[in-house]
């Protein structure tokens, strides 16, 4: 069984904070996702990605992680710690997995699977209604799924399998909990996990792209097309855009659990141009000839 470096596969250092590695695997996430790179290795590197983001942001996976890197740098046989009688669920404690068959983190390698499966749920709670426990669970997905709404199949395991179903409304926020009724075999909680995603950031119902303009375009206003996640639409930029202005495109947002939708803020990158030809050199020195003016002299600098 291969040893999985995440901390190599996220191109981290093993003290990067949690801020660090989430910028990472949205920058690598970026690079390989399947809808963007279209190199046949890109879906399995970026399955490997998440797998590394998965242990990394989850600080009890983590904490276990970094136990087996110590036990390994010092040599000792870390394998065999981690899978000693006892660290994985207690005898008649739910756990929950996604899928059936032998294969029940599928998308996920053999490594993960047998040092961190067994992590995926949270120990139950007594039920005030009924003998059986309360069952909580966790389901993760895209952002794109949280916009659309999903469903997830879940297997609870209880010493006998019983199969859910879980429905995710659109607009579901990460953290929030779907409770699906299960009767005389108990209620599931199911806590959403929203996925970060490569391009945009969500702020209560609204989501932040960010997009690169030309200096031209800022400059004497342009249309270009942005992204939404119901699809691309074609926005106006003003004449004499500022470098980081935002735009607001009302309604492209989140789905709000109490109807409408938030908003799509669009903030500009200004790309300056590099490689000038003489003559393009020239028109920009005739420019500063034609503008003599200082953006420091409110500061009182030169």
């Amino acid at each position: 069984m291969e040893f999985k470096d995440y901390y190599r596969i996220l191109g981290v250092d093993r003290k990067a904070d949690s801020k660090a590695i989430g910028e990472a695997f949205r920058r690598l996430a970026r690079q390989y996702h399947p809808d963007v790179n279209k190199d046949p290795e890109a879906a399995e590197k970026f399955k490997e990605i998440n797998e590394a983001y998965q242990v990394l942001s989850d600080p009890e996976k983590r904490a276990r992680y970094d136990q087996m890197l110590d036990l390994r740098e010092r040599g000792m046989p870390w394998e065999q710690v981690f899978t000693r009688p006892g660290t994985g669920p207690r005898p008649g404690e739910w756990t929950v997995v996604f899928g059936e068959g032998p294969d029940l983190f599928g998308g996920f390698s053999e490594f993960f699977r047998r040092f961190f499966a067994d992590l995926g749920a949270e120990p139950f709670g007594a039920s005030r209604l009924w003998p059986e426990p309360l069952v909580t669970a966790t389901a993760e997905i895209s952002l794109e799924e949280a916009f659309r709404g999903t469903e997830r199949e879940l297997v609870v395991r209880n010493g006998y399998p019983r199969r859910v179903t879980v429905r995710i409304p659109p607009g579901v926020r990460s953290g929030q909990k779907v409770r699906v009724r299960g009767g005389a075999d108990g209620d599931v909680y199911v806590e959403v996990r929203v996925r970060p995603h490569p391009m945009f950031t969500r702020e209560g119902d609204d989501l932040v792209c960010e997009i690169p303009i030309s200096l031209a375009e800022a400059l004497l206003g342009a249309e270009i097309e942005v992204p939404t996640l119901a699809g691309k639409v074609k926005v106006r930029i003003p004449p004499e855009t500022q470098h980081g202005q935002v735009l607001r495109l009302r309604g492209l947002g989140m789905p709000k659990l109490s109807g409408g939708r938030g908003d799509l803020l669009v903030r500009l990158k200004v790309v300056l141009p590099r490689g000038l030809s003489p003559e393009e050199r020239r028109l920009v020195e005739e420019l500063a000839r034609l503008r003599r003016e200082n953006p420091r002299a409110a500061m009182g600098l030169k």
